[in-house]
C-alpha cells in the first residue's frame, strides 16, 4: 500500500497576501503571532505584512528572536511569547528558518519540554499527540518549500546537531505564494535559495519508490527553476519568473515526501558546524553528488537511475545532452550563471575537516532514501571533490 498526500490549501498570485485576513478571520481567529527573521523586520517588510494584516481587524505582535539555522533557544523564547500573549493561531513569514521555528513553536506551544524528546530519529512523532494551533506560511524565499511541509529542523542545545520533528499535523493551513514579496530578497540568497529548491526536486526524483505524482512534480519543478532562476537574477522585478519559482519550491518539497538523498546529508553539517546558509550548501555540493551518483549507476548498470539521471541532464541541456558523465559539467556552469562561486575552500572548510563532515553526513537521516548505500568514505571522497 502506497500512501500519498497533496493537501495543502495555496494562495498563489500578486497581491494573495490581502486574501489571507479574511480566511483566518473565517476560521474565527482573532491574535495571531507572527514568526519572521530580525533581517525582514529590519527592511520593514515584517512591518508591512504586519499593516496588511492589522487592517482587516487582527491584532498582530512580532516574533523575530530566529537565527539563519535555528537553534532551540528561537523556539523556546518563542513559546514562551506565544503562551504569555494569549494568541489563537501563529504566522510564519520567511524563509526556512522562519517557518521551521513557527512549526516548532506550533506543537511546543501544546506539548511538554524538552523539545530532544520529539526527535523524528528516536521516534518523537509519536508523542505530538495535543491538538495544534492553526499556522499560516507566507514564504519569503523560493526554496525551501517549508510552506507546504510537515517537519521542522532545529539545532538542538544539548549535542548542537541539526534535528528533525516530523509530524502531519506541523503542515501549515495556509501557505501564500505571492512573488511580490520575494523582490527584495539579495540576488546571493535568490540563487542560494533556487538552488535549494532544485535540489529537493532533483534529489526526490531519484528516490528509488513508487510515487509518479511526486516525480512529475519534482520533474517540472527542475524545468521552472532551470528556466526562470536565471531570469529572476537578471530581471527582479519578473513577478512572473519570481512567482514560478515560488511554486516550483512548493512543488519540489511536495516531492520530497519521497525521500531526499546523500546531498542533503552532506548539506547539514555544514549548516551546523560552518553556519553555512543551506541552500548554498546544497548548491555548493549537488554538482559533485550528482557525478558520484553517476559514476556509480553507470558501473552497476542501474537501468531506472540511469534513466533518471538522463531526464535531469536533459533538463539541464534544454534536451542537447549527449552523456550523462556531461552533467556536472553542465550543472557547474549554470551555478556559476547564478553567481554562485563553487569550492567549499571558498567557504574556509579545509582537508583536515572532511573527515568528521562525513563522520555526521553518514549520521544524518536524508541519505536513507539515497539510491543506493553511501559508506562514510563515500561521503569523505565526495566532500573532498567539492573542495
Amino acid at each position: 500500500m502506497n500512501q500519498y498526500n497533496f493537501p495543502t490549501v495555496l494562495f498563489y498570485g500578486a497581491d494573495a497576501l490581502k486574501d489571507l485576513a479574511p480566511a483566518i478571520q473565517k476560521r474565527g481567529l482573532k491574535s495571531l503571532l507572527l514568526v519572521t527573521d530580525p533581517g525582514l523586520v529590519q527592511i520593514g517588510l515584517g512591518d508591512s505584512v504586519k499593516s496588511t494584516l492589522t487592517s482587516s481587524g487582527l491584532n498582530i505582535e512580532i516574533f523575530d528572536n530566529v537565527h539563519p539555522n535555528p537553534i532551540e533557544e528561537d523556539v523556546t523564547t518563542g513559546v514562551e511569547m506565544y503562551k504569555s500573549g494569549g494568541f489563537d493561531g501563529i504566522i510564519a513569514l520567511g524563509g526556512g528558518s522562519a517557518m521551521d521555528v513557527a512549526k516548532t513553536i506550533r506543537f511546543m506551544a501544546v506539548h511538554e519540554p524538552p523539545l530532544a524528546q520529539y526527535d523524528d530519529a528516536l521516534g518523537g512523532d509519536a508523542k505530538i499527540v495535543n491538538p495544534m494551533p492553526p499556522l499560516f506560511a507566507i514564504p519569503t524565499t523560493a526554496g525551501t518549500g517549508s510552506e507546504v511541509g510537515r517537519s521542522s529542523v532545529i539545532t538542538l542545545k544539548e549535542t548542537g546537531r541539526k534535528t528533525i520533528f516530523f509530524h502531519p499535523g506541523l503542515m501549515p493551513d495556509i501557505a501564500v505564494l505571492d512573488p511580490k514579496l520575494t523582490v527584495g530578497l539579495p540576488p546571493h540568497i535568490t540563487a542560494a535559495t533556487g538552488m535549494d529548491a532544485f535540489t529537493h526536486c532533483a534529489e526526490a526524483y531519484l528516490v528509488d519508490s513508487f510515487h509518479p505524482m511526486a516525480d512529475a512534480l519534482a520533474v517540472e519543478g527542475m524545468k521552472m527553476i532551470v528556466a526562470n532562476l536565471p531570469k529572476v537574477l537578471d530581471e527582479p522585478g519578473n513577478l512572473d519568473a519570481r512567482g514560478k519559482m515560488l511554486l516550483a519550491a512548493s512543488m519540489g518539497a511536495t516531492a520530497f515526501q519521497k525521500g531526499l538523498g546523500m546531498i542533503h546529508s552532506m548539506a547539514h553539517p555544514l549548516s551546523a558546524e560552518y553556519n553555512i546558509h543551506h541552500g548554498l550548501a546544497n548548491a555548493l555540493l549537488i554538482k559533485f553528488g550528482l557525478e558520484f551518483t553517476i559514476e556509480k549507476a553507470i558501473i552497476v548498470q542501474n537501468q531506472e537511475l540511469l534513466y533518471k539521471l538522463e531526464k535531469i541532464g536533459g533538463i539541464i541541456s534544454n534536451n542537447t545532452l549527449s552523456d550523462i558523465r556531461l552533467i556536472p559539467k553542465l550543472l557547474g556552469t549554470f551555478i556559476n550563471r547564478i553567481g554562485i562561486i563553487l569550492g567549499l575552500n571558498e567557504q574556509g572548510i579545509q582537508i583536515e575537516q572532511t573527515s568528521v563532515l562525513a563522520t555526521l553526513a553518514f549520521e544524518d537521516s536524508c541519505h536513507a532514501t539515497h539510491p543506493f548505500p553511501v559508506s562514510i568514505e563515500d561521503f569523505k571522497a565526495v566532500y573532498n571533490r567539492a573542495l
